[in-house]
């Protein structure tokens, strides 16, 4: 009888989105199979699955095991799909589609364009096919060492380098926030793209478009290629647009909604009706920060003063953020810090409650809006940044009501409610 396991295999997969993807695209169970290297061999020679998904760092190592290889795949070097056909073994690399996928996406322009790939993994031999394909220019490699070939990223630095793309785990969840490169050598960059998409926007696709430089991480990439290997493992061909349709809905569940906002604007509020709207986990960061210090907020600027509590807002701020699917109410003046800023933004969008100063509420253990005139000035000084740093600016003057619809159409407006609700509902 043939297997019917379906699955992705891999070393360590505690940050995979692929069981999401693939459970909503067809009707059958997906696993994550983690495995030692040591156990690879006896897996793939059993065949005791009906068809496999390949990552990390098995893309090129299955390859012996298989019994047929696509040229593509072949020419690449490297496989991320095994479907088993009565007991034989065929590879194929739907990476190289998931690519092509996401540099359409973000609508760059590959041909004549001096490219650079970070990293001489798998993944970076289909991102250079891929590349080749799309008419660039020349396409580099770079490592930290820069062994077999490729350049150390102190070489990159000094080449004439358009576009970047990362195929390192580095800035993967849960080391988020770490950078393989630094941009600022690079003046001429028209688009940087990371195959990792957990979180959402890495610190190098943060800082690009910090830059005004487009950028996107990888989830669409995943999307795409799943799509592709399920119309393997299946035999079969799914509708156009499914590969939007999924990542529309994939990354409504991932995305957070982060509520800023001066003391006082209702973010705990709206927030927790918000989570009950979209049938999702809230969290209040002040009021994890109080779980923390085991006191007031009051009590504890009182003692330690606001540069020790910003310094525990940053370390909350960082635990939060790195996680997914949630409604989030930030302090007053969380975002003032970048640090804070990159942990919310690489996991979400934030929307800016606009509540004018009379509105606010004072008092309640609020140390930095007790005193009326003290509001007033931090009012003045937070509200360019404020605006700055919001994804949507939502009106709060109204009730709590009014305030929440403004929020939801808002959440609406970026595609995602309605995705977000459907899922619930399912």
């Amino acid at each position: 009888m043939q297997p019917q396991r379906y699955g992705l295999l891999g070393e360590h997969l505690g940050h995979s989105f692929s069981k999401i993807i693939h459970e909503q695209l067809a009707d059958y169970t997906y696993d994550l199979i983690e495995l030692p290297p040591e156990h690879l061999a006896d897996f793939l020679t059993e065949k005791n699955f009906a068809a496999l998904n390949v990552t990390i760092p098995y893309k090129q190592a299955v390859m012996p095991y298989l019994d047929e290889i696509d040229p593509r795949a072949q020419s690449i070097g490297a496989v991320n799909t095994i479907v088993n056909r009565e007991g034989k073994l065929y590879g194929y690399n739907t990476d190289f589609d998931g690519v092509v996928a996401l540099i359409e996406h973000l609508g760059i322009e590959v041909a004549g364009r001096q490219a650079l790939i970070l990293g001489t993994g798998g993944t970076s031999c289909t991102v250079a096919a891929a590349l080749e394909h799309l008419g660039a220019a020349a396409v580099h490699k770079a490592s930290r060492t820069g062994k077999g070939g490729a350049l150390t990223y102190e070489e990159a630095a000094l080449e004439n380098i358009e576009l970047i793309f990362n195929t390192t785990p580095c800035g993967m969840y849960p080391k988020v926030g770490e950078q393989a490169i630094s941009l600022a050598p690079f003046s001429d960059l028209c688009g940087v793209l990371d195959a990792v998409y957990n979180p959402l926007r890495t610190a190098l696709v943060l800082n690009a478009a910090q830059q005004a430089i487009p950028a996107e991480g990888g989830l669409y990439m995943l999307v795409a290629q799943a799509v592709r290997a399920a119309e393997y493992f299946l035999d079969t061909t799914f509708k156009p647009g499914i590969t939007e349709q999924m990542y529309r809905t994939v990354l409504a569940q991932k995305e957070n909604l982060i509520l800023t906002g001066m003391p006082g604007s209702g973010k705990s509020t709206v927030g927790r009706q918000l989570a009950e709207v979209l049938h999702r986990p809230f969290i209040d960061i002040d009021a994890e920060i109080v779980k923390r210090i085991g006191c007031a907020i009051s009590d504890y600027f009182a003692q330690y003063g606001e540069n020790a509590f910003r310094k525990i807002e940053s370390s909350v701020t960082k635990e939060i953020g790195a996680q997914t699917g949630l409604v989030i109410a930030t302090g007053g003046g969380t975002i003032l810090r970048e640090d804070n800023l990159a942990a919310l933004k690489q996991n979400g969008r934030l929307l800016f409650l606009d509540r004018p100063l009379e509105a606010l509420e004072t008092g309640n253990g609020r140390p930095l809006s007790a005193d009326k005139q003290a509001l007033a000035r931090r009012y003045e000084e937070r509200m360019p940044r404020y605006l700055a740093t919001a994804d949507a600016v939502v009106d709060g003057s109204g009730s709590v009501a009014a305030t929440l619809e403004n929020c939801k159409n808002a959440w609406q407006r970026f595609g995602f409610l309605q995705s977000a609700s459907a899922d619930a509902a399912r």
